[in-house]
């Protein structure tokens, strides 16, 4: 006879302050104690530094689950990253929701403290050897991958004038515009 337990507990996580960056700590020992399909919901809110600037505030839900192997971690998170619009270079707060699924994998046994062997894959996820799951890092890759390669502050950005510099977003400038047919000029940007 076949059984699934199921466990489901949801906790607040506090941010713990290590070295002035807050990291996304959690405890997970108990939960690596627990049969494969436990799960735990948490709700969590803190400060990770994601582009290397100030750091930006991310809260939202993540829900562990025990595998045969670690810990499945998926989570929704939402925060806001400080980036420079491609067109008018002006600094603006983008908006990200990362959604995210990873496995972490133990560096140590839970129960005897044994070192475990960790995953030949490159840029595995691994649980400390205090059974310590750390979510920033996770959350950093995957915002700086869902950070678009050409921001803008809003659609229909003007950018800046070619000839003297000015923010168009302000109003115009008094510079002439050149119209050219020239395949030389087009791609110099003079349209």
């Amino acid at each position: 006879m076949h059984r699934t337990l199921n466990f489901e507990y949801n906790y607040k996580v506090p941010v713990l302050m290590k070295r002035d960056t807050a990291m996304m700590q959690i405890n997970v020992s108990q939960l690596l104690k627990e049969p494969v399909g436990s799960t735990r919901s948490y709700e969590v809110q803190g400060a990770v530094n994601i582009t290397g600037g100030a750091s930006s505030e991310v809260e939202g839900q993540v829900e562990l689950t025990r595998t045969n192997r670690g810990i499945l971690v998926r989570g929704k998170l939402h925060t806001e990253v400080k980036v420079t619009c491609s067109r008018c270079l002006t600094p603006f707060n983008y908006p990200l929701t990362l959604n995210f699924e990873e496995e972490y994998f133990p560096a140590a046994d839970v129960f005897s403290g044994a070192w475990m062997p960790l995953p030949e894959e490159p840029g595995s996820f691994t649980i400390d050897e205090h059974h310590i799951l750390d979510l920033s890092r996770a959350i950093v890759e995957y915002a700086l991958l869902s950070i678009p390669m050409k921001p803008l502050c809003r659609e229909d950005c003007p950018g800046l004038c070619p000839n003297c510099g000015r923010n168009l977003n302000f109003g115009l400038c008094a510079c002439e515009v050149v119209i050219s047919n020239k395949p030389a000029d087009k791609e110099k940007g003079m349209e």
